[in-house]
């Protein structure tokens, strides 16, 4: 069994809805799950030594939240190659946040990436439950 980081900057709370329905994937595939605000995370040391990740943020203003940003300077020191990953988040237009954290996570970071990044508009609009929860247990496959 192991644990998986998820780490959410979310404005309207719907990031941070996403963010617990991975985690119930992740538990349903018979991991533990660590869930933090990003502005929980104070240094690259709160990053270390878990088994997984999955890092998100809202889109606004066509950029993710600037906690989310700090977190990824610190997890460029928290040693996190071939680490399982996943990016999500909630967006109302555009989704640059999602995609600009899965790119970071897997070209920078060098981690072991999910298929793609989990964009949804809220946790509760079109099949988001499901795809949430599906999100975490392909993360946890990765362990």
């Amino acid at each position: 069994m192991g644990t998986v980081l998820i780490v959410y900057a979310s404005r309207a709370e719907e990031t941070k809805g996403i963010a617990e329905l991975i985690g119930e994937g992740i538990r349903l595939s018979g991991h533990e799950v660590c869930l933090k605000r990003a502005n929980e995370i104070k240094n690259e040391e709160d990053l270390k030594g878990y088994d997984g990740y999955a890092f998100g943020s809202a889109t606004y203003h066509g950029e993710m939240i600037t906690s989310m940003k700090q977190i990824l300077f610190m997890a460029e020191r928290a040693e996190l190659k071939g680490k399982p990953g996943g990016a999500f988040g909630a967006y109302g237009w555009s989704g640059e946040a999602q995609k600009r954290l899965f790119d970071t996570m897997h070209h920078i970071y060098g981690m072991q990436m999910v298929s793609g990044p989990l964009m949804l508009k809220a946790s509760w609009v079109e099949g988001g439950i499901e795809d949430a929860q599906q999100y975490g247990t392909s993360i946890a496959a990765l362990i």
